[in-house]
């Protein structure tokens, strides 16, 4: 009877145990099933970490590689090294948006390219500002003071002419001129006789005087792109600003240093005419101008290939594109002395006519 019953429970055990097997055989089967699937999942996440790093490294080092080329001095250089190997055999092409080429003492249109679309101007401006600070014969050698009215709160520029800052109105003029200082031209125009609103309005009177039919000014600095004109204007303009001799001097200047009351040293300015300082060309009237609205501007009288002419480059884009375009220019005539200039650059087998 006892051993019958050992065999019972013997047997009981048994069917536990051959029970218990598959339910632990399955656990175990997850349990490796779980610790394959996480290590996929570290392998898949380290793999798309390390795609992600060298994505970024690589995104990194194109931009590292971006910004070396970029400051290149020989990517810098690349626009004027285009520039210099134009020797004025092949058509004169400009990249300036306006542009107008006039010889002087003929009349006679060298290149045209959009001359009577009215634009803004920006510091062209201050050859009308000095005109008419010259026209009305004020004392050049009184000093003229800088003062609030002459802060520019329309773009924000800066200016070392501090509150405060007397100069002799010449000073004031030559800075305006060469410099292109917009305090000074501001402080030419607020000690005119009756103030900054009759300035202005002398500007545009001038204007009228000139035949400048498409020109208008409503500040004396070119600040604002409400002064606008045409390039055909332009050359009228050039051509009377040319008869002063003050600004015949005064944009031709490769620089200037004036004393500011206040101050124990000197103040030097520079010419932001390229040209003029690097003294290669005969240059007997200057202006540059910048805004956003009027893009870099450049006008010159400028003897070339031994003509006196006018040139007016509008709305150009990039700092180098005007000085391009204006080498350029004296390439192509100087190549072409010996036959006639055309506007398409076409030599037609004649003499230029010489100016006595």
């Amino acid at each position: 009877m006892v051993n019958l019953i050992f065999k019972k429970i013997v047997l009981f055990y048994m069917a536990l145990a051959l029970a218990a097997s598959p339910i632990e055989l399955l656990a175990a089967h997850k349990k490796s099933h779980k610790r394959v699937s996480t290590s996929q999942k570290k392998t898949v996440s380290k793999y798309r970490s390390a795609s992600r790093y060298k994505a970024k490294s690589t995104r990194l080092r194109a931009k590292k590689v971006n910004v070396r080329l970029r400051s290149s001095p020989h990517l810098k250089n690349a626009f004027h090294l285009q520039q210099d190997s134009y020797d004025g055999s092949g058509v004169l092409q400009l990249a300036s948006g306006k542009a107008l080429v006039i010889n002087q003492a003929t009349g006679e249109t060298i290149y045209a390219k959009n001359t009577n679309i009215t634009a803004p101007i920006a510091s062209i401006t201050k050859l009308m500002t000095a005109m008419v600070m010259l026209d009305a014969k004020q004392p050049l050698d009184e000093v003229v003071y800088v003062n609030e009215e002459d802060i520019d709160y329309l773009k924000g520029t800066s200016s070392r002419l501090s509150i405060g800052a007397g100069l002799t109105r010449n000073d004031m003029l030559q800075l305006a001129l060469m410099a292109s200082e917009n305090r000074a031209a501001s402080a030419l125009a607020h000690s005119y006789p009756g103030g900054r609103y009759k300035f202005v309005k002398a500007m545009n009177a001038k204007a009228v005087e000139l035949g400048l039919i498409n020109t208008h000014f409503v500040d004396p600095t070119g600040l604002d792109s409400e002064n606008v004109s045409t390039a055909e204007d332009l050359v009228k303009m050039i051509h009377a600003a040319y008869q002063y001799p003050e600004i015949r001097l005064a944009t031709t200047s490769p620089s200037h240093e004036v004393y500011v009351e206040g101050r124990n040293y000197p103040i030097n300015f520079n010419n932001t005419n390229g040209l003029v300082r690097g003294g290669e060309w005969q240059i007997g009237l200057s202006k540059t101008g910048f805004i956003n609205e009027a893009g870099r501007c450049l006008v010159m009288q400028a003897t070339i290939a031994g003509e006196p002419m006018i040139v007016v480059l509008l709305d150009s884009n990039g700092k180098s594109t005007r000085i391009g375009d204006a080498n350029r220019i004296r390439k192509w005539m100087e190549y072409n002395s010996v036959n006639k200039p055309t506007t398409t650059g076409d030599a037609e087998s004649m003499a230029v006519d010489k100016v006595s």
